[in-house]
């Protein structure tokens, strides 16, 4: 367990590569957590216009072609963001639908996330999912997270999904894009 190389207990999967999210809608790649306990869904954004703000959508199906897809309810996100110098931001701030930080919306019905400065400002938002978190009893284990078009202004953004806590250890971990 000790002295492990990052790739023998995480497995990362691109959701969607560095994008323009004013071009198009930003679907990421579903991602299966059979194998998996948790899942950290790390969203990276530059600098763009006021009022473009990215609407975080959280979705769960029964495989990893999107089947009987529905809202997941994510009820914690934690971020830094900066208007100028995200590199000087040395904390998260922790919001949750409980008690949300300024600016921040959260709908657990419609498994949506936003902040209404997001779109002025560069951020790191990361949302953690557990398996449990899914609608296990219903055949529910693949993730995704999606971003709407943000509007008229180009906004750089990112998503990176890192899979952890594998059910079985060994040197390559099972593919996390397959059933």
């Amino acid at each position: 367990m000790f002295n492990k190389h990052f790739v023998e207990e995480h497995q990362v999967v691109l959701l969607f590569k560095p994008v323009a999210m004013n071009a198009a809608a930003n679907s990421g790649d579903w991602v299966s957590m059979k194998n998996y306990s948790r899942c950290t869904i790390i969203f990276i954004k530059a600098v763009g216009t006021a009022g473009d703000d990215p609407t975080l959508s959280f979705k769960q199906a029964t495989d990893v072609s999107g089947t009987n897809v529905k809202a997941l309810g994510v009820t914690r996100i934690d971020k830094k963001q900066a208007a100028t110098d995200l590199t000087a931001v040395g904390t998260f701030t922790k919001s949750t639908s409980d008690s949300a930080a300024s600016n921040d919306t959260f709908n657990t019905t419609n498994g949506t996330w936003t902040n209404s400065d997001l779109a002025e400002q560069a951020a790191i938002v990361i949302a953690d999912i557990k398996a449990e978190d899914l609608d296990v009893a219903n055949g529910f284990d693949c993730v995704t997270m999606n971003i709407a078009d943000v509007g008229t202004n180009a906004q750089l953004g990112t998503a990176i999904a890192i899979l952890r806590e594998p059910r079985y250890l060994k040197e390559t971990l099972p593919s996390a894009i397959v059933d």
